[in-house]
């Protein structure tokens, strides 16, 4: 059984978590200043990248499987499930920090 063919799920263990800015976790501390901006900005980023890596696994799996050159069709698949969750996670992760800036903006009138 070493040579097993399904991988096990790795957790994404980036979101939620304050590592960039040293801090061990972001509901243990609150983060304030620019620690605060630099986990903001690092979720997102991370969230763009992983969109651009999976769309990028994605096309080269479509790519591999017009050619004939993949051994699993069922690979292209499972590349456009993760694409479409990584896509899915973006557009929520905007629309709560748009909700959150416009629950902001309320209260400050």
């Amino acid at each position: 059984m070493e040579d097993m063919f399904i991988t096990p799920i790795q957790p994404w263990s980036r979101v939620g978590d304050a590592a960039a800015s040293g801090q061990t976790s972001a509901s243990s501390q609150s983060l304030k200043g620019q620690d605060g901006v630099s986990a903001f900005k690092s979720i997102f980023e991370e969230a763009i990248n992983n969109v651009r890596e999976t769309d990028q696994n994605l096309a080269k799996n479509q790519y591999l499987l017009a050619t004939g050159q993949i051994e699993d069709p069922h690979t292209v698949g499972i590349a456009a499930s993760q694409a479409q969750l990584s896509i899915d996670l973006l557009a929520a992760l905007r629309t709560k920090a748009l909700e959150a800036y416009n629950e902001i903006m309320r209260l400050s009138s």
